[in-house]
């Protein structure tokens, strides 16, 4: 049998390499560019022990980061070192297990939590931060007050400040709506751990929303993700998120609408560790 003739328009089979790799470049180049795992190799039908010994310890940072404490005092504390006085609430989710099978519950706060941030209304608040621990404690531990720490510079710069600091335990993105609310805010930041990745344990995100209320959906938030060692580093965090705050709070909106049009790398932060 004669194999069927080509289409007119067909794509001529065999793989399409790169340019770079026509040039000469290895394998080995583009494995410097990316912590993804390629070019692992193979030994007879599996990989080779190096790669899946490596893999099984990135496997398990992800799920100690994940089982992480989060040292909310610890955060508090440090916070007040930086002239903030926050107020630590928590979730209805009250121990880790609770908040890895019940999502809901970290979305909600407890009745003393609320309580406590009542009192606090009657106060104009334009911004407030909210520091969870999210999925990945062990990011917030490690990122979340030196991320403070540029943001408020930032903010500075942009004309506003933060007027309200909430340290949340067992929190889910969605629990900055309800803070936000209560306190009256009109835009909320919640700084949270993310779910942890088998390149980047300790990843924060920042999800910015104006107008904070509870039952508020993805679609109406900014988030400003990967700040860690081999991703954001504090100052570029902080030049973007200080950015989308003074826009969301002009505009009277965030979320799908609003787009990062913030701009090239800002200028550095003389004081201060760098990430």
């Amino acid at each position: 049998m004669k194999p069927p003739a080509p289409c007119s328009g067909s794509i001529a089979s065999g793989p399409i390499m790169p340019a770079s790799f026509e040039r000469g470049l290895s394998i080995e180049d583009l494995r410097e560019l990316t912590p993804a795992r390629v070019g692992l190799g193979r030994a007879g039908a599996s990989l080779p022990t190096e790669a899946l010994l490596a893999f099984t310890l990135d496997h398990a940072r992800a799920r100690d980061a994940v089982h992480a404490i989060f040292d909310s005092s610890r955060v508090v504390t440090e916070l007040a070192s930086l002239g903030l006085d926050a107020l630590a609430v928590s979730s209805q989710a009250h121990d880790r297990r609770d908040y890895l099978r019940r999502p809901d519950l970290g979305r909600m706060l407890d009745a003393p939590s609320r309580r406590l941030l009542e009192e606090k209304t009657g106060a104009r608040f334009e911004l407030a931060v909210v520091i969870g621990d999210g999925l990945s404690p062990a990011a917030v531990n490690v990122h979340a007050v030196e991320l403070v720490r540029h943001l408020a510079v930032r903010l500075t710069e942009a004309g506003t400040k933060i007027d309200a600091v909430v340290v949340a335990s067992g929190a889910r993105v969605a629990l900055g709506d309800e803070i936000g609310a209560v306190l009256g805010a009109r835009m909320v930041v919640m700084l949270i751990g993310e779910r942890p990745g088998l390149s980047a344990p300790d990843s924060l995100g920042a999800y910015l929303t104006f107008g904070p209320r509870i039952g508020l959906t993805d679609a109406e938030r900014n988030c400003v993700s990967n700040t860690h060692g081999a991703g954001l580093g504090y100052e570029e965090a902080a030049f973007k998120i200080a950015w989308l705050v003074r826009e969301g709070l002009a505009r009277q909106f965030t979320g799908v609408a609003l787009k990062d049009e913030s701009g090239g790398p800002p200028a550095q932060i003389a004081a201060g560790p760098a990430l």
